[in-house]
Parts: structure tokens; C-alpha cells; sequence
């Protein structure tokens, strides 16, 4: 099963901005706005369950890997990987339109110094295969993750998603992943198309774990860089939640511990989180948004929930906030 590769260029991701920001409503709103599925979900903290899952699954790709392995410090910082990912993300969930349009810019100006070749033949990949990071593929996969993850995430700890409202909000994902240079038509049309396409790559060769990416998965769930450990019963829902042959290659144990591990989340986990208090219980840059749509600057509480979740105090770019 291969795929043919297919570049982001400069013109088409600024088309795609474009069109982006002709679209109809309030600048201040971003691309989604409070009335959204998007920030109704992704303001909970509890969408970070599916965190590992979602790191995994795209380590899994060998392209991302090696992308990391060469271009990154996950090794040995994870949890500066984690904060230099959410501070894009979240800018473009929650920032102005300017704002998630800026981030856009930096992201696709990264990704275009990222790019190489495969050390090793890694499933359906052969060794010396040339991988970038703006190509279309790799993006919808990585995309596909925190999509299916997140919607996983927030169904174990909340009343789960209606049928109508999961397909509401992967029809407005697909706005984020315009901004990542995705184009539409590359995309799965509906819900149902997209869990199809996420459960054949799954199972397919396009997936595949070597020695880098076990190394770098081992760094993601230690919390390499941080005082934070994973707690024991995050590494096994993150384990039971991965589709077992790619659980077996990243040599996640989940015998009768984890299962036992898991069945405690399950019943604790969703009852206690439903008890935190929104000021806490949602992401800062939730709150941000809210305060930026009152005329307001992000108070202490907020600014400490960004450091948090993105190591900083603010969404990118504050300055084009308004």
C-alpha cells in the first residue's frame, strides 16, 4: 500500500489561507468562536488523556519519526515538544483569525527545513525513502490523530458525542487543518469516511515501529525533560487504547495490571473530573479567548494555565490579538 507524495506549496497553502479568512464572521471569533463544537471540546483538559495515544500513533508513521529523531530535542525534552506543539494549536483553536493565520505561517515555515531520508526500511517505507514534513499525507495522519484521539479523550471523561455532533466537529476540524496546509479534497468527506480511513491505516504497512521510534515513544510517556511522570494508570489506558500491533511494537505492557489499572479509571476518573471547577478544569487558552472576547487581558489564573499547557503565558502573537 504505498501513496503518492504530495507537497504543500507556498502558493497553495496561501490560497488556502486565503480563502480561510473570506470567510464570513467576526475576526475576534477566530474560526470557531464560543457557539463551536471546537472549543466546547478542546477547552477540556481532559482532551490530554488521548495525548500519548495521539504521540504514538504518530510516531508510528516512519516519516514523522524520522522527522523528530533528526529535527527535534524529543529525546530529551518532551514536554518542550508538547508546549511548542500547543502553542500552535491552541492559537489556531482559540486565537483571532490573525493569530491562527500567523501560527499557520511559522508551522509551514518550519516544516519546510524538515525534510531527509529514511535511515532504515521501516514497513511499507524502504530505506533512503525521502520524507518532508509539508507533505499532504503525513499531515492528514497526523491530523487524523489528534482528531480520533481528542473525540476518544473527551467521551471517557464526559457524557459522550452525539452522532450529529461528532460529524459537526470534524467538519470544523477541517478548518484547522486548512491552516496546516491540508487541502479539503484530501480529506475524508464525513465522520464515517474518516474513522474508515483511520482504522485502514491502522492496519495497513504505512505504519511501522523501529528501534527510533520506540526511543522516542519510551521519552513521550516518561516525561523526558519534566518533573512530570505519567502516572501508571495513564501509560495503561494509553496502552488499551492503541490498536494492538502497534501496542506490541512500542513494548507497552498491558497484561492483568493495566487492565486492572484501566477498569480504575473508568469507574474513577469521569466522576471526579465532572467535580473540578471550569476556571480550572477548562485549558487557559480557553479562558484567554473568553477574556479577549469581554475586552479583557488574561488574569493570573489563566496565564498560569497557558504556562502550563503551552510554556508561555499568552496565545502567539498578542499583539494581533485585536
Amino acid at each position: 500500500m504505498a501513496e503518492c507524495p504530495q507537497y504543500v506549496s507556498p502558493a497553495h497553502i496561501e490560497k488556502l489561507r486565503a480563502e480561510l479568512d473570506a470567510l464570513p464572521g467576526d475576526s475576534r471569533l477566530g474560526f470557531f468562536g464560543p457557539d463551536s463544537l471546537t472549543w466546547r471540546i478542546n477547552r477540556e483538559s481532559a482532551i490530554f488523556l488521548g495525548a500519548g495515544r495521539a504521540a504514538l500513533l504518530q510516531l508510528a508513521h516512519p516519516w514523522v519519526a524520522a522527522s523528530l529523531v533528526h529535527h527535534s530535542n524529543l529525546m530529551n525534552d518532551a514536554i518542550g515538544r508538547f508546549h511548542s506543539t500547543f502553542r500552535v494549536i491552541y492559537t489556531m483553536l482559540f486565537g483571532t483569525r490573525a493569530q491562527a493565520i500567523a501560527a499557520s505561517e511559522q508551522v509551514y515555515r518550519l516544516h519546510t527545513g524538515i525534510r531527509g531520508e529514511l535511515p532504515n526500511a521501516v514497513g511499507a517505507h524502504p530505506r533512503g525513502e525521502h520524507y518532508e514534513a509539508n507533505e499532504v499525507n503525513a499531515l492528514c495522519w497526523v491530523f487524523a490523530t489528534l482528531v480520533e484521539s481528542a473525540i476518544l479523550a473527551y467521551d471517557f471523561a464526559l457524557p459522550p458525542l452525539t452522532a450529529v455532533e461528532r460529524e459537526q466537529y470534524y467538519a470544523e476540524s477541517k478548518l484547522t487543518a486548512a491552516l496546516f496546509g491540508i487541502p479539503p479534497a484530501a480529506l475524508p468527506a464525513d465522520w464515517a469516511a474518516f474513522e474508515r480511513y483511520c482504522a485502514d491505516i491502522m492496519d495497513s504497512p504505512l505504519l511501522g515501529v523501529d528501534d527510533n521510534a520506540r526511543r522516542l515513544g519510551c521519552s513521550v510517556l516518561s516525561g523526558a525533560g519534566t518533573w512530570i511522570r505519567p502516572p501508571r494508570w495513564y501509560r495503561a489506558l494509553t496502552a488499551c487504547w492503541m490498536p494492538p500491533r502497534l501496542r506490541d511494537a512500542f513494548d507497552l505492557p498491558f497484561a492483568a495490571a493495566e487492565e486492572k489499572a484501566v477498569q480504575s479509571a473508568v469507574r474513577r476518573l469521569p466522576r471526579l473530573y465532572l467535580r473540578i471547577p471550569g476556571a480550572i478544569r477548562f485549558v487557559g487558552p480557553y479562558h484567554e479567548a473568553q477574556a479577549r472576547l469581554r475586552g479583557r487581558s488574561p488574569g493570573p489564573l489563566t496565564r498560569q494555565s497557558n504556562q502550563f499547557w503551552m510554556g508561555r503565558p499568552r496565545l502567539l502573537y498578542p499583539q494581533l490579538a485585536r
